[in-house]
């Protein structure tokens, strides 16, 4: 079939019906907006002329000017977005043009006639793990087409096959094969438009202050005029809440049309393996910049980040358990969803894309198949591709402040420290993910006793028990969301549960129920981690043995029962400080800086614990000491007369995230200390497995 014969689909048509409907709406409003605001304009400006002439005054001078004002600093706030232009940033993408990429512009040059769009104006390569279609955007782009750009991610190359990359730019440029996609373009910039009349008013707000400081007079009718703005944002957001729905509703619809489209060139499975692949490919990208940055202090940098990005993915895949095919990690559905238990269903009025999982079900639905292309990397395509990769590596790392000069970190040295760290932090796989996303839960070391039916490590881990604790997860994270839609923080009227439709006045209900559930899931699961200590009690082989895994079961007992006071801390002077990112006069910063003190005699008590107990001593740098120390020294000022002191400010944020960064940093390894003794203890037992009793 070809492109251009692919028919819109029913729900496509509704959105797009909606939307048109939504853009009338909007275009109504704004109008009778303008037209009173011109009205306004005019009967001001000719009040203040008319004020002027019959009583020529200074005073009468300054009124008549500030009475004119009024309408036009309305009239200019409505029109101000035609001037608005969104320029996208290049300065992290390089360029590429057909001369250095003639194998790429050959396969972009297949799409686009398949496809039956127009080619790209340029062609840019970034660092990260995607791909999109973008252009310099404005109010009169609505009524002018533009050429588009295409991006392209090096991490996305750089995690994919060559047929997947084309199925890939496919649906980047199926989002214009048609000529109905125009009214998402429409509904977009509407959406920007009141997005700029709401929130972008910086300018505009600093030169209505300029303004109104001329004269007393002139700031009587700035700020009558800035009341009337307000009422008209009110309306303006009412309507944003619409069209920004419409626009969402309708981009998740376009999403769908462009992975039909992205079928009917490539077939379906090219685009399913890669939609499969994205988060994998995306969780390795994060994880290779997040080792770096710990890397600063160390002035170390990467020569070729895609290289250590390639060996990582496929070193999680192979942790996990995911085959690698050609060279590739081959997810599967189940793979994907294996640790979500949810069986809740909201649908996302606010979310521009489809979930995966919804995205694949669509494509299987076209039953679209093509024979199986050779399996070439998507990197062969692109000419000197490793120097491409440097190029844009340094790219990466050009705005980085290193204290020295920087080192390249060697290939096979990456490989050893990443795994090296990768083990640190992580947990033995004899839990078989068991403790890797829940802890230990309390019980009473001292009421244990050795009564009870014998078990052995694979029945603590299993399987049916480790699914146990993702179902306890799922339950908490349902709970959680269906608190909020019972308090109506997320407004929707009804939801699916287990394949039942709710209401939301039932929500209430349905909490009570699941919370019971999950109370009886988390006495089994308690009762399995005593049968864990059990277990590993039974196998240490001296008294000192027992001894220490009951003082290390204790420590963290006790560090978790501190563990949520501890953070509080953190997150109230976190929320306190927000007022340093908003407009304040300066007796409110005064007062606030006041209401404070207490909860910064909280955090400077805790840092001092912090410095003094030997579970942080390895995670304490030499910069974060230093930090502490002199945010301990004495108590500081953070507001003068009329100037914040940033220095100090700094100092104080730094010695707050360097404190919560430890804070975690000690929960995990208390409890990697814990988990790993019980290992040591496993692997000196006798060879016949000895068993434990719940």
């Amino acid at each position: 079939m070809k492109t251009d014969q692919i028919k819109l689909s029913p729900e496509f048509k509704t959105q797009t019906t909606k939307s048109i409907i939504v853009i009338c709406f909007f275009t109504i409003t704004y109008i009778l907006l303008l037209a009173l605001a011109c009205a306004l304009t005019a009967l001001c400006v000719y009040a203040g002329i008319m004020l002027i002439i019959s009583v020529p005054r200074f005073i009468t001078l300054a009124l008549g000017v500030g009475l004119a004002s009024l309408g036009i600093l309305i009239l200019s706030f409505l029109i101000k977005f035609i001037f608005k232009s969104h320029k996208v940033d290049r300065s992290h993408l390089i360029e590429i043009t057909k001369e250095e990429q003639p194998t790429l512009f050959s396969m972009i040059q297949e799409i686009v006639d398949e496809v039956g769009t127009n080619f790209p104006k340029k062609v840019y390569m970034s660092h990260d793990v995607n791909a999109a279609v973008f252009y310099d955007s404005n109010f009169w782009s609505m009524l002018f087409p533009i050429k588009k750009n295409l991006l392209i991610g090096m991490g996305l190359v750089n995690t994919v096959s060559k047929e997947e990359l084309k199925a890939i730019l496919s649906h980047e440029f199926g989002h214009f094969s048609q000529r109905t996609m125009k009214v998402g373009s429409y509904v977009y910039n509407v959406n920007q438009v009141i997005f700029n009349m709401l929130y972008d008013n910086d300018s505009y707000e600093k030169g209505v202050q300029s303004w109104a400081n001329i004269s007393g007079y002139i700031a009587i009718f700035a700020i009558l005029a800035m009341n009337i703005i307000s009422g008209i944002q009110w309306v303006l957001r009412k309507l944003y809440e619409v069209v920004n729905k419409s626009y969402l509703a309708l981009s998740r619809e376009m999403e769908f049309h462009a992975d039909e489209i992205a079928a009917n060139v490539t077939g379906i499975e090219p685009l399913k393996t890669s939609l499969l692949r994205m988060s994998l490919a995306d969780h390795a990208f994060n994880n290779v910049l997040s080792f770096y940055q710990e890397k600063i202090s160390e002035n170390i940098s990467s020569e070729n980040i895609y290289k250590e990005h390639l060996f990582i993915m496929n070193f999680f895949a192979k942790d996990a358990s995911i085959p690698i095919v050609e060279g590739l990690p081959d997810v599967s559905l189940g793979e994907l969803n294996k640790f979500n238990k949810s069986k809740l269903v909201i649908k996302d009025q606010w979310a521009s894309h489809p979930s995966t999982e919804e995205r694949i079900k669509k494509l299987e639905e076209t039953r679209i198949t093509t024979e199986r292309a050779e399996h070439i990397p998507a990197n062969v395509i692109f000419h000197n591709i490793e120097a491409l990769q440097q190029q844009i590596t340094q790219l990466i790392f050009k705005d980085i402040e290193y204290k020295e000069e920087v080192s390249p970190l060697p290939f096979d040295k990456f490989e050893s420290l990443f795994c090296k760290e990768f083990v640190d932090n992580s947990f033995s796989k004899i839990y078989q993910g068991y403790y890797d996303n829940k802890n230990p839960l309390f019980f009473d070391i001292n009421k244990i006793d050795s009564d009870g039916r014998a078990v052995n490590i694979e029945e603590l881990f299993s399987q049916e028990m480790i699914d146990l604790v993702y179902t306890s997860i799922g339950l908490q994270n349902d709970i959680e969301t269906l608190e909020h839609v019972s308090n109506k923080t997320v407004k929707i009227k009804t939801f699916d549960y287990d394949g039942k439709k709710y209401k939301r006045k039932e929500t209430n209900a349905l909490l009570r129920k699941l919370r019971l559930e999950l109370e009886e899931i988390n006495k089994i699961i308690t009762t399995n981690d005593i049968a864990v200590f059990k277990f590993f009690k039974r196998n240490a082989q001296t008294e000192s043995h027992l001894t220490k895994l009951e003082t290390l079961y204790r420590h963290f007992f006790e560090f978790d029962k501190a563990y949520e006071e501890k953070l509080d801390i953190y997150n109230k002077l976190s929320t306190e400080l927000q007022f340093l990112s908003v407009t304040t006069s300066f007796d409110q910063i005064r007062a606030n800086f006041i209401s404070i003190a207490g909860l910064e005699s909280k955090l400077k008590r805790a840092i001092k614990e912090m410095l003094q107990d030997p579970t942080y001593e390895s995670s304490i740098t030499l910069e974060m000491r230093e930090n502490f120390d002199l945010y301990l020294s004495k108590e500081w000022k953070y507001f003068g007369n009329e100037n914040y002191f940033e220095s100090n400010l700094e100092m104080l944020f730094s010695a707050l995230n360097n404190y919560v960064y430890l804070l975690s940093k000690g929960y995990f390894l208390l409890k990697k200390n814990l988990l790993g003794y019980q290992v040591e203890l496993f692997e000196t037992m006798p060879k016949e497995p000895v068993l434990s009793e719940r």
